[in-house]
C-alpha cells in the first residue's frame, strides 16, 4: 500500500461543487492500494501514518504525531500513486488494485484510523475530486509497505 502524507494547515475535497471533506491542522493522506495488498498491510501502514512524528515540538524538532497535536486527517483515494514510469512517457497503472479490493482496502484504512480515535474526513472512492490544501512546512512523506 502506498500513501503520500502531507502536513497541512487546512485541506478540503470537493466533488461536483460540494465539499465532502474539510479539515483544519493535520494531515492529508492520499492512499493507493496495490495488487498485493491486504488488510494486514493496510493496518500496518495506517498505524505507521498515525504514529509518524512529523509535527514540531517546542524546540522546532519534528517530534510529535498527529495524536500528540490532536490534528485531523483527510483521506483521499489516489490510484495514480501506483504509476509505473519505466516504459515510455505514459504512466501504467497495472500495479493498482482493482475493485472490489481497492475500495475495500481504502475504506478499511479509514476504519483503522477512526478506530484509533481520529477525526477522519474523506473524499469519495473513484470520484473526480478537487483537493485543496495549505501545506505546513511543507512536509511531504512517501510511505509504502509491501508486506
Amino acid at each position: 500500500m502506498r500513501c503520500l502524507i502531507q502536513r497541512v494547515k487546512s485541506a478540503s475535497v470537493t466533488i461536483d461543487g460540494k465539499m465532502t471533506g474539510n479539515i483544519g491542522p493535520g494531515i492529508l493522506v492520499f492512499v493507493c492500494a496495490t495488487t498485493h495488498d491486504n488488510k494486514q498491510i493496510t493496518t500496518k501502514i495506517a498505524k505507521k501514518v498515525a504514529n509518524l512524528r512529523i509535527f514540531s515540538d517546542s524546540n522546532g524538532k519534528m517530534n510529535h504525531s498527529i495524536a500528540d497535536v490532536q490534528g485531523e486527517i483527510l483521506v483521499v483515494s489516489q490510484f495514480t500513486l501506483a504509476a509505473d514510469l519505466s516504459r515510455g512517457n505514459r504512466p501504467g497503472f497495472s500495479n493498482a488494485a482493482r475493485n472490489p479490493l481497492a475500495e475495500e482496502l481504502y475504506l478499511y484504512f479509514i476504519e483503522v484510523l477512526k478506530d484509533m480515535g481520529f477525526n477522519v474526513e474523506t473524499g469519495e472512492f473513484g470520484a473526480e475530486m478537487e483537493v485543496s490544501l495549505v501545506n505546513d512546512g511543507p512536509v511531504t512523506i512517501w510511505a509504502e509497505i509491501n508486506q
